[in-house]
């Protein structure tokens, strides 16, 4: 028998059993009921549809997969159509999102608002079935996959989430939090590193409520995988501390259904199904081949796969009984009402818990958040430290953190350089009821995706750690968060040449600009311990957009404000300083270079220049405020304009114009004290000062 093929079927008996068929196959040994197989056909049937409509997409998974998401949809997913919002619905995960209208198929077939009509406009503009899953857009779909692997990494943030969520409000007598987290993942997704990092640590935190099912069809899109994909892989999660179920027939739901239940019976690890499967199941000239993988049949194959599958329907015609057979909206109800009533009893006996857990559900802040973050700003002002504002962030944590148990976070091995560890922190893995600490080994890239999937879950305010530099490594979780959104704060320390004798493969250059790239990012680079504060308040009241925290290494000068100032840092800039008269030029800045820009300021006003200082913690945030008040701070009539930042300069030359000066690096950096690279790459008083006057002299 050819590889990959259908089993022949002289090889095959069909016996009848009430109303019911069965095929036996004798090589296999595998036995398919034929209702169960129209089910999937469905699935199969519209996902070429739809992609021959749009002569754009991926029918080969779809096809493939059909059987055991139909499996999984109609006898284990718990989820309700009406409600794709309830908390204790299951998580499915389409990690090869490529496949997405295996996803869309089971939404529409299962009672979701997502009409056939939308199945017709597949990868249109504006439709609500894009190319890849996209959260937000579709209801449904729990997050955003196309990146090969961070859909997986997301379901173990998710995953983590359960476990902890229940860990720390589910009693004896009440299970309120008890959901399952499902992963559908093809070859794609285990040869990205990130798969490595993100399963080893989910053995470690043994989410026993992770099942994932591993597409195992031996065809990427440059053909069969075994000439580069040759991997052990149930020894590779067995290494991983997860449970492994080999060799399961995809396309029988028997052997399906005792992978699931074998799966759900284990309470102390992950499980990985690797399922055999067959790319384009049903298309009788392309099954089996890269052909099938990412794009259309074709016209002619997609008829003959019709006649092959036994499916006479026309393009987009599923048969009522089809569609009730898989309509979930029954049950789903019964579902959600059964835990309502717990979730009412669960209010009842433990008011002060259903109140934190819907308070953090519904993100919203505590009670007197505002008056608790001012108070602590003042305090600070007051006490004036000179820190490094990596410090300060952890001075930040130690004040806000205690009224929000929803914040969980942690660092990629580098807590005691991040300062990511509070007095309030608690190892997950040690205590899952109060954990509220991750210890996330050296993981940049796995890291950031698994806090995207545990805010995603909600819950949770994640925040995650590492060099500035090392952002580079957890680049497209970071586009990722963005895109989705997902509330998750990134901390970045060590932001600059300014983190000395490391060098320059530990020395940020071009990281922080390319950071501001990214469409809806928050990027604050404080340049105290006020604006730290300011920064990361503003982190945790922000929760439709992720934020980033460039933070110093070095200890950095306090800065004196009035309450005006204090409350104008998140507006993401402000007047720092101004002289007593009119200002004769302008120096922007930011985090260490304000102290910079400050000292060149006062320099100047004893040579008669008048200078004012604007401090930009958040340059975005700024530009996002009123044309007035932009005008204030940087009326158009003040040309000469100098822009001091440690870092590529090419952000900000359209800040200052023709007649302004940028003072930055724009040159990998070397190894040595701070203070050294500083004078050495020019960032001085007087370089500041000297480009004022060449800035005026432009006038």
């Amino acid at each position: 028998m050819q590889k990959n093929s259908l089993p022949p079927t002289q090889l095959a008996t069909i016996i009848t059993i009430g109303d019911n068929y069965r095929l036996e196959n004798h090589t296999t040994g595998y036995t398919i009921m034929t209702e169960r197989r129209t089910l999937a056909n469905a699935i199969r049937a519209l996902s070429m549809d739809a992609v021959q409509q749009a002569n754009s997409g991926h029918p080969g998974m779809p096809m493939g997969m059909a059987d055991i998401a139909e499996v999984l949809w109609n006898d284990y997913y718990q989820h309700n159509p009406a409600n794709p919002g309830w908390w204790d619905r299951d998580r499915f995960i389409l990690s090869n999102g490529h496949g997405s209208m295996l996803h869309y198929s089971l939404l529409h077939l299962s009672g979701y608002n997502l009409s056939i009509d939308d199945l017709k406009s597949f990868r249109q503009l504006h439709s609500k079935t894009a190319g890849h899953p996209e959260y937000g857009e579709t209801p449904g779909i729990e997050t955003t996959t196309g990146p090969l692997g961070q859909g997986l990494a997301n379901a173990v943030g998710m995953a983590l989430a359960e476990k902890l969520l229940a860990a720390r409000y589910n009693r004896d007598d009440i299970n309120l939090i008890d959901h399952y987290t499902w992963v559908l993942l093809g070859d794609g997704c285990l040869m990205e590193g990130i798969s490595h990092e993100v399963c080893s640590l989910a053995g470690t935190l043994k989410l026993d409520k992770l099942i994932c099912f591993y597409d195992d069809n031996n065809i990427s899109i440059d053909g069969e995988v075994d000439g580069w994909f040759s991997d052990d892989t149930p020894a590779r999660f067995r290494a991983y501390n997860w449970q492994v179920i080999e060799a399961v027939d995809g396309h029988d739901p028997a052997a399906i259904t005792a992978a699931i239940d074998q799966a759900r019976s284990n309470t102390h690890q992950p499980t990985l199904i690797c399922c055999k499967t067959i790319i384009g199941y049903g298309s009788p000239n392309k099954q089996g081949t890269a052909a099938t993988h990412g794009a259309a049949l074709g016209a002619d194959e997609v008829q003959a796969t019709r006649e092959q599958l036994g499916w006479p329907h026309p393009a987009f015609v599923v048969p009522d009984d089809i569609y009730a057979a898989w309509d979930a909206s029954e049950r789903g109800n019964q579902a959600e009402h059964q835990w309502q009533q717990r979730w009412q009893n669960y209010q009842n006996l433990y008011p002060q818990e259903a109140l934190e857990l819907q308070r953090r559900m519904q993100h919203e802040l505590p009670a007197d958040w505002s008056g608790s973050v001012l108070r602590n700003m003042q305090q600070l002002q007051s006490e004036a430290p000179r820190i490094a504002t990596r410090k300060a962030s952890e001075l930040a944590l130690e004040a806000l953190a205690p009224m929000l148990p929803e914040l969980v976070g942690g660092s990629a091995d580098l807590a005691g350089s991040n300062n990511t560890i509070w007095s309030g922190s608690v190892d997950v893995n040690q205590d899952a009821a109060r954990g509220n600490y991750i210890y996330f080994g050296v993981r940049e890239f796995g890291m950031t995706a698994l806090a995207n999937g545990l805010a995603l879950h909600g819950g949770f305010l994640p925040y995650v750690a590492t060099f500035l530099v090392f952002s580079d490594y957890a680049r497209n979780a970071v586009r990722m968060s963005a895109l989705l959104p997902a509330q998750v704060v990134h901390v970045y320390t060590h932001d600059s040449i300014g983190l000395g004798e490391d060098g320059p493969t530990h020395q940020p250059v071009e990281q922080l600009a390319s950071l501001r790239l990214i469409p809806g990012l928050m990027v604050w680079r404080p340049c105290d311990a006020v604006e730290t504060l300011a920064a990361w308040a503003d982190a945790v009241e922000n929760h439709l957009q992720p934020s980033a925290l460039i933070l110093s290494r070095q200890n950095l000068a306090p800065q004196a404000r009035n309450e005006q100032q204090l409350a104008n840092i998140k507006r993401g800039g402000y007047i720092l300083h101004d002289p007593d008269g009119d200002a004769q030029a302008v120096i922007l800045a930011t985090g260490s270079e304000v102290e910079l820009a400050i000292a060149a300021a006062s320099q100047l006003a004893d040579e008669n220049v008048a200078v004012r200082v604007v401090s930009l913690p958040n340059p975005e945030r700024f530009m996002a405020q009123t044309e007035a008040y932009r005008e204030q701070v940087l009326p158009a009539g003040l040309t000469a304009r100098i822009a001091v930042e440690a870092g590529v300069t090419c952000y900000w030359r359209g800040w200052v114009g023709t007649a302004g000066e940028v003072i930055g690096v724009d040159q990998f950096g070397a190894s040595a004290p701070g203070d050294v690279l500083f004078k050495h790459f020019g960032l001085t008083v007087d370089k500041v000062v000297a480009a004022v006057k060449a800035s005026l002299n432009k006038q």
